[in-house]
């Protein structure tokens, strides 16, 4: 691992580092760890969004209500007006963030902004009972008052994580990150003119993950690796370029 320091989007300092990720069949992949910085920047985005989301629920309530009231439509009683105007409310602030991770696939509209998204340890996909655990353990996190527990967490561990990664075993990563390491080392071979193992480890690592990326993603470093192998994949949809792709790698692992 090693240490350096870099800017976040929101032009704070934070310690960054780079980890080698054990992908299997004695092969690993270096993903860059999003430190203090990044994690603040991605959560502010979406306390606000989530602030702004229950916020609109109470305006659009109590409009309505109001409405209501106005033309003699009908009211409810204080008590049940009390439970639909604040729980709905409730429910947004609270559940945004496991809810999003979960369907998201470790993103948030925040974290996708920051470029950075929850993964497990070992670099895939953490699975949903992971990310509803550590927001969960954003209880913890998040005592005595402002996430001092979870900011003196990240300070004091290798990967930089509060209680919640440490608990569920996941991190916070850069999600550019793989596609310029795969930018580089394609540019730098192909002048080179010859298949070096960093590339094939990088295309082995694509097809592990294919499922975790998007469709943009997907077709942008399957075609970026068959442009390196001399290959004009021309227009494919995702499935022939991972067919295409899978095919070129084995036929050059074994040359």
């Amino acid at each position: 691992m090693r240490a350096r320091i870099r800017k976040t989007p929101a032009m704070t300092i934070e310690r960054s580092a780079t980890s080698a990720m054990d992908i299997g069949q004695g092969r690993s992949v270096g993903i860059q760890i999003a430190g203090l910085g990044a994690r603040s920047y991605a959560f502010l985005i979406d306390w606000h969004i989530r602030v702004l989301l229950a916020v609109a629920w109470l305006l659009l309530f109590f409009a309505a209500a109001w409405f209501a009231q106005r033309f003699a439509l009908g009211s409810l009683s204080d008590d049940l007006s009390g439970r639909l105007s604040f729980a709905p409310a409730a429910a947004l602030y609270l559940l945004y963030h496991p809810l999003l991770e979960v369907v998201m696939q470790g993103s948030s509209p925040g974290k996708r902004w920051a470029g950075v998204r929850v993964v497990a340890l070992d670099g895939r996909t953490a699975p949903a009972s992971a990310h509803l655990l550590r927001n969960v353990l954003r209880l913890i996190d998040a005592l005595p008052m402002f996430y001092c527990v979870g900011v003196v967490c990240c300070l004091c561990t290798r990967h930089a994580v509060r209680v919640g990664d440490l608990a569920v075993g996941t991190v916070l990563v850069y999600v550019e990150h793989d596609g310029r390491e795969l930018r580089r080392a394609s540019a730098g071979h192909a002048r080179a003119g010859n298949h070096d193992p960093e590339l094939l480890r990088l295309g082995a690592d694509v097809l592990l993950r294919w499922k975790e990326l998007d469709d943009d993603r997907r077709r942008t470093l399957s075609r970026d690796l068959l442009a390196h192998f001399g290959e004009t994949p021309g227009e494919l949809d995702t499935a022939q370029l991972h067919a295409r792709l899978t095919a070129v790698l084995a036929a050059a692992e074994q040359a």
